[in-house]
């Protein structure tokens, strides 16, 4: 029986020992150490089992981590880390107090730049390697690997225009799997397939003609091919390119054959990639679903609207309309600036755009939203899919801060329901025609009604443009909540030491606000809490704090939300605990309120 090889590679100096020969079963343990873990923990799986041999190889070429390794993303970075003194911890990825899973310069100092976000990883290793050069440090290396979705992106370009124009000491290595979460598109997508399948001259190589040294495409799983390819690159000096194709999943079959389900596909039977369904029986539905099919029904009878998202057809349920109808559903790839001023086009024409971004990416395309839509005041409809905690994804990925950067823009109607009938009621009455742009926010996860496609789906109604609501009456305390986490407060009140105290209100409409529900409630209530599921700073609560000044009121306000520090990873309930916007926080806050 072989020696686990693996066991004593603590880090980067262990896996130098080695011999050559020697590492394909340090692959071979490493891929399987991945998906025993993931199995059971969950998390990105696809993306790690596809780069083994590449981590491998750059970490044994390379002396990190004095040579800086740059992951473009990062959701392909497991085994980077399990090879960089992480082994032991790696049990407790994505979970709170944990590792991030994503890298992180605060947690090693072989995660030489965080990520999370596409396309960042040419433009920092660019700018590692020309502060090395000043530095008068020219043997230091600096490697970015990025995949075939990310380099799409207009930052990528951007960096490899500025790069082609320096000497710097920089190897952009592509991992060209044909896949990002979704399978990659466009233009690039194609010129990329026809080098690989030897079709395109390499005089008409577009990479050459920006100054790279390009070499491949080779076999990104051949361990062997790699290491003397990339030991070849470190002596050349100047900006170089290696193209690398792999297979996304490599190593566990159904990973390799359904590759979008098994990028994150939950827990899973290790030994037979088997994923462990879950019921869905009697589940509310999740709200990127409801979207989905609200927006295909009204698509149907609305020859006007379109759909667009930025590479994530499956994530935010687009894929039902570009299923059914390609012609006006639009993957346009990492590129949310690109989607966002595209939309802002087809609405000069008349066209009723549904602009589907996740909040956290919307925050990319910040300048498209103002100057491109709300300045010209163009009615697109924002579809900000993952708004609030969307847990384990952490930092990078928590759609928090939307409210308070689109609350700032002149033009900008902000919407956010409280559960699924509010969201396809909100889908709906923004193609009946708006006069300004509108952001419609919703979680991750499912809402809150079982029976919501059988009981409510197409049945439609039009909602008044800035209206809020009186949820439940109360004498002593007015709580004011936008958004899904009005659901955690009506169970909080309901569990409270004196609910008749309590008054709840919901204010769907952030912006416009209900002036005149306001004025009641200020003027009605001495105390009054808001909460949202989003940065306090700048957010609901300091819109209702506003209105107060302004007004000259003098009532008691509390704010509750996301405070002033960036959130980590761990469930949203966990992460909901941590903010005290959890139903037993609110339990307590409401019980001592009403005393």
């Amino acid at each position: 029986m072989r020696s686990n090889l693996l066991s004593n590679i603590y880090n980067p100096a262990d896996l130098r020992s080695l011999t050559e020969a020697q590492l394909p079963q340090i692959a071979q343990e490493l891929r399987q150490f991945i998906i025993d873990v993931v199995s059971v923990k969950e998390g990105h799986l696809g993306s790690s089992l596809g780069v083994i041999e590449l981590t491998i190889a750059l970490h044994y070429v390379f002396n990190t981590p004095e040579d800086q390794l740059v992951w473009d993303v990062g959701h392909q970075a497991y085994g980077h880390k399990i090879l960089t003194e992480r082994r032991e911890i790696f049990h407790t990825n994505r979970q709170i107090d944990g590792i991030s899973g994503f890298p992180k310069r605060s947690e090693s100092i072989y995660d030489t730049f965080g990520v999370g976000h596409s396309s960042t990883s040419i433009s920092a290793a660019l700018g590692m390697a020309i502060a090395s050069q000043l530095k008068g440090d020219f043997n230091k290396q600096h490697i970015a690997v990025i995949g075939d979705a990310s380099i799409a992106s207009g930052m990528a370009f951007e960096g490899l225009n500025h790069a082609g124009v320096t000497d710097a000491n920089l190897l952009v290595i592509l991992n060209d799997n044909a896949i990002g979460i979704d399978p990659s598109v466009g233009a690039l997508k194609k010129y990329l397939t026809a080098v690989k399948e030897g079709k395109n001259p390499r005089q008409n190589n577009m990479i050459k003609s920006l100054n790279f040294d390009y070499s491949g495409p080779i076999d990104g799983n051949d361990i062997f091919a790699l290491i003397k390819e990339l030991n070849r690159l470190k002596n050349i000096k100047g900006p170089k390119f290696l193209h690398i194709v792999t297979t996304k999943g490599k190593g566990l079959q159904q990973a390799e054959e359904n590759q979008v389900k098994y990028h994150a596909p939950g827990k899973f039977d290790a030994s037979t990639g088997e994923i462990h369904l879950k019921s869905e029986e009697n589940l509310p539905p999740k709200y990127q679903d409801v979207f989905g099919l609200t927006i295909l029904d009204l698509a149907r009878k609305n020859e006007k609207i379109i759909g667009i998202t930025p590479a994530m057809p499956s994530g935010s349920s687009l894929k039902f309309m570009m299923d059914e109808i390609p012609e006006r559903a639009f993957d346009v790839g990492i590129a949310e600036q690109h989607a966002v001023t595209l939309a802002a086009g087809m609405a000069t024409q008349g066209m009723i755009v549904y602009c589907n971004i996740y909040s956290t990416f919307l925050q990319r395309a910040y300048d498209q939203v103002i100057h491109d839509v709300a300045l010209q005041n163009l009615p697109v409809i924002f579809c900000l899919d993952r708004a609030g905690l969307v847990g384990e994804d952490g930092a990078t990925h928590h759609g928090v801060f939307d409210i308070a950067y689109l609350r700032a823009i002149p033009n900008m109607i902000i919407y956010a329901p409280i559960n699924e009938i509010e969201l396809q009621n909100i889908l709906y009455t923004a193609q009946l025609g708006l006069n300004h742009p509108i952001a419609i926010r919703y979680p991750r996860g499912r809402g809150v009604l079982p029976k919501w496609e059988v009981e409510n789906f197409g049945h439609y109604e039009k909602i008044n443009i800035g209206e809020g609501k009186c949820l439940k009456s109360g004498t002593k305390t007015a709580v004011l909540s936008t958004g899904t986490i009005a659901n955690n407060v009506t169970l909080a009140i309901a569990e409270s030491r004196d609910p008749e105290a309590i008054a709840h209100y919901n204010f769907s409409f952030i912006k416009p606000l209900d002036i005149k529900l306001l004025n009641d409630i200020f003027s009605n209530f001495e105390s009054i809490i808001t909460i949202e599921d989003a940065t306090i700073n700048g957010g609901f609560g300091s819109a209702v704090l506003e209105f107060g000044a302004l007004n000259n009121f003098k009532n008691k306000v509390q704010i509750l939300g996301v405070p002033d520090v960036f959130i980590e990873h761990g469930t949203v309930n966990q992460l909901q605990q941590l903010c005290k916007i959890d139903v037993k926080s609110l339990i307590n806050l409401f019980s001592n309120d009403t005393k």
